[in-house]
Parts: C-alpha cells; structure tokens; sequence
C-alpha cells in the first residue's frame, strides 16, 4: 500500500489543479488517527433558494414522523425520502414588513440567509446582515481552496428599484459578507469549471486557457502524466475511484461544450473547445451547474456554497413545462384554481433540478457513504404561500445526514414562529463554528 496521501493532493500540469475525491490513501475509515479515532469524512452545508413561495397545499404533509405521506411536489424527490428531512413551521421574522410596506420579494431573499430586517432603500446605503454561510466561513473557510462559493441561475445585481423600493442588491444576493457586502453569484458553468480546475494563480489560469485555446486540449490532458504517475501506486479501490472521478470531470467539459452550438471550420473543426456564457436552456443551464456544486464537494475545493435558483420576484415563464405565464403572476393567484396549478407545476420544475443534485451526490461513493450523507443541504424559500406574502410555516427540506449526525426520512413539525435561523445555528455547530447565536436565533433547533 503507497504512503497515504494528504487530502490536499493535486494534480498537477501547465497551469493546470485539479483537486482530488476523497480516497482510501488519504486518512481513509480503516486507518487509525493519532487519536486513535477514525477519520471521518469532512461536512458540508449548502443553501438553495426558490422564489415567489410555494403552492402549500401540495408541498406541506399532513402526517408527521416516519410515515408522512409524500404530497404531490414532493413525490419529486420520493427516490431520496429516506435522506431528507420536511421542517414545517419554521419562520423568517426579518422578511416581514416591520411598518416598511411591500417588499416582500427582495425581503425574503434578504434575510433567508441573514436572519435580518434588510433596510428599504434603493440607493447606495444597503444595510442587511453576514449570512450564514460567510458566518460559517469566517471559523472553517480556509480548510479549502475556496471558502465558499455562490451561485445561481441568474445574475446578481448590485444597484437599482428592484421591489417596492428596495435595492436590487437584496433581490438578486443570498449570501451577504456582512452588513452592506453581497456576494455576487457565478452563473456561468464554464467559468465556474475554470475556477475549479485551473491554476492555483492567475498567471496559471491565463496560461492554461491560453494553451487549451490554442490546441483545443481538455484540461485533463495537461495532468494526464500525473495521473497516470499516481494510479500506478494507488491501490485497485483507489484506481476505480480515480478512474470514475476523471470520467465525471471530462464528461462535464464536453458537455460544456455542446452547451451552445459551435461554428465549425470547412474540414468541420470547431473554432473553439468549448464556449463561454449561459446555455439558453434553463435545464441544461440548472444541471450542468449540479454537476459543479458535485465537482467541488467531490474535490473538496469548498464545503460552504449557496444557490439562487432566479432571483426574487422572478416573472420568468417555463414553457417547456407548458407554463406560459410568468412566475411572480402566478403566485398571486387570488385562489385561482389554474394559477395554483400552473405554480405546483413551477415548483415541481424546481424540484427536480434539485432531485438531479441529490443524485449526483448520492452517486459518489465517500468514505462508508457518500457525498449526500456526508451534507446538510437546505432547500427552500423565504415565502410560504406566494399569495398571501407569509414568512411563517416555510417550506423548507434539509437533505444530507450530515454525516449520520440526525435521522433522515420524517417530516418535523415545529411551533409555528420557530425561528429558521435555529436551523441554522445548529447547522453551524456541526460545521465547527462554535457560535453563540445567528440572526434572530432563540437555542439550537432540536433535530432528534
């Protein structure tokens, strides 16, 4: 057996990193610590975000524990029941109006993450509160390469009347570094696949999408001698994750390269590897961008990462599921039969962009488990009922075990009023940040 390796071990070649999957060589279950403990897979959180609420009566079960029900949106992720967790009854006190009007879009975004009153401006003097996630970052953040990453599917903005008198900068940013500091969200697959795998600098970066620019290479062939200088010591059960890993991340380039049609030379050449920018197809975009948050817990590149699946009060249509008309009118239904079921139809497209990531993750084989296990994974909104604008009883999933340390498959039920950043708080602890309180928090939220 080789010596074991460090869990920071790259591959290396002409500008190129790439990190590597968690491996029987690095530290693995059956190797002992100094302790004498096991070592044990790192954990990750990660937040996702759906906008203009959620059709309640086909999200929210009406049984709890074990034998919930699935309700017909959540049938989409029925092959995961046993790995999430349905919370009701949580609340985001902060996204309500406090006598500061309409606003409820660009509030529930605001303070999903934050826990805080965003204050109603449209100018320059933004003033929110540090999110989660860079809370989280600021305790364990350097044990990566990246201390978090934020994404979504469509961009941030920094300024503007977004809603009601609120900045676009509370719209359109889940993650906040701290009180007047969003962090703009990465949309684009291709750059994002950059980030990733290319050089530790930015010298390195630029020579190696020079090089592949030039002779059309895959970034995997700038470590290829590397690899192939690694697999000859690994042991079989490290060479087939190797192996598996390597497939995964080419397969994910050559599919950023079909993302948007290539023009071709007259012998039928492309003029270039891949193309840079958004695919037009919001499921081909929302996947491939999956495949990335996979990519980079896969790598452990980072263990801290939120995405924005439109931004608040998106009016986007989904015509591909017979959708026509837009989102945000929808949601104000007035209890129209037709638009709640044209919602339902939203949130269940939602859902299943959700249901491929939980599969991705569930497919990576971690340790004695897998990516997903080894996750807390908070899908949800900051709107209940989109109609109604209510902030109480929020539809919130939480995928991933966390590592076996809560019991997956119930639907919890809690006081209706819990605050949601006890959630988070908890969330926190098991990161390894040793924090007192978050946001409105009132104790750790009880997930036994």
């Amino acid at each position: 057996m080789p010596k074991t390796l460090s869990r920071r071990t790259l591959l290396r070649g002409a500008g190129v990193s790439i990190g590597l999957p968690l491996l029987e060589s690095m530290s693995p279950n059956r190797l002992l610590s100094a302790a004498g403990k096991s070592s044990q897979p790192p954990l990750r959180m990660a937040f996702f975000y759906v906008p203009n609420g959620m059709h309640m009566p086909d999200w929210k079960p009406t049984q709890e524990g074990f034998k919930y029900q699935l309700t017909p949106t959540l049938e989409r992720v029925a092959d995961y029941r046993d790995q999430f967790n349905v919370l009701s009854g949580l609340t985001l006190d902060g996204a309500r109006a406090h006598g500061d009007g309409g606003g409820d879009h660009a509030r529930s975004v605001a303070a999903f993450l934050t826990g805080a009153h965003p204050r109603k401006t449209n100018g320059a003097d933004i003033q929110n509160g540090i999110s989660v996630d860079q809370a989280t970052a600021q305790y364990v953040g350097d044990r990566t390469p990246f201390a978090s990453l934020e994404l979504g599917l469509e961009a941030s903005a920094q300024a503007g009347n977004c809603d009601s008198g609120y900045s676009c900068a509370y719209a359109s940013n889940l993650s906040w570094r701290g009180p007047t500091s969003p962090m703009a969200k990465e949309i684009d697959p291709g750059a994002l696949f950059d980030r990733l795998f290319a050089g530790q600098t930015v010298k390195e970066t630029k020579t190696a999408l020079s090089i592949r620019e030039k002779y059309r290479k895959s970034i995997l062939d700038f470590a290829l001698e590397d690899a192939k200088r690694l697999h000859r010591v690994l042991p079989t059960v490290d060479q087939r994750k190797l192996d598996e890993y390597l497939y995964a991340v080419r397969d994910v380039e050559k599919r950023l390269g079909g993302a948007e049609r290539l023009r071709l030379t007259e012998d039928g050449v492309p003029d270039y590897p891949r193309p840079s920018g958004v695919p037009k197809e919001l499921e081909q975009h929302s996947d491939l961008m999956m495949d990335m948050v996979t990519l980079a817990f896969q790598t452990d590149s980072t263990r801290i990462l939120s995405f924005m699946f439109t931004n608040a009060g998106s009016n986007r249509s989904y015509k591909q599921i017979d959708v026509s008309e837009g989102h945000h009118e929808l949601s104000h239904h007035g209890k129209s039969e037709h638009k709640q079921a044209q919602i339902a139809k939203i949130n269940r497209f939602h859902l299943d962009r959700f249901a491929y990531l939980l599969g991705r993750l569930r497919s990576v084989p971690e340790g004695r488990s897998n990516l997903l296990d080894n996750s807390l994974i908070v899908y949800g909104s900051g709107i209940s009922d989109g109609d109604r604008h209510n902030h109480d009883d929020l539809p919130i999933l939480l995928a991933g075990s966390g590592g076996g340390r809560i019991k997956t498959g119930r639907h919890v039920a809690y006081k209706n009023g819990t605050p949601l950043c006890n959630l988070y708080l908890w969330m926190m602890h098991q990161m390894g940040a040793d924090a007192k309180a978050f946001g409105d928090s009132t104790g750790l939220l009880s997930l036994s």
